[in-house]
C-alpha cells in the first residue's frame, strides 16, 4: 500500500507539474496521456502490473509528428 501512495503521489506531482509538456517540451499522442494511463493502471491492477503497462505505453509514444491524438484507454483483461 505505501509504494502504491508513492507512485501514485510522484505520477500527481508529475502531472500537476505541467507533464510532458513541462518536463520534455513534448505532447503525449495519446489519450488519456501516458501519466493518467499509469495512473489509472496502477489503481485498477496494482503496482507491479501497473508500471509494466505504463512502461509499456511510454515505449509507444515516440512519434513527435503526431497531429492527432491516438485514443487508447487501459484494457479490461490485461
Amino acid at each position: 500500500m505505501l509504494i502504491k501512495r508513492i507512485a501514485l503521489s510522484m505520477i500527481e506531482r508529475y502531472q500537476r507539474g505541467g507533464g510532458s509538456k513541462h518536463y520534455f517540451n513534448l505532447e503525449c499522442n495519446f489519450e488519456p496521456t501516458c501519466s493518467e494511463y499509469t495512473r489509472q493502471a496502477i489503481e485498477h491492477y496494482g503496482v507491479g502490473k501497473g508500471i509494466r503497462l505504463g512502461m509499456k505505453r511510454i515505449r509507444r509514444c515516440s512519434d513527435p509528428d503526431c497531429i492527432h491524438k491516438i485514443q487508447d484507454p487501459l484494457p479490461n483483461d490485461a
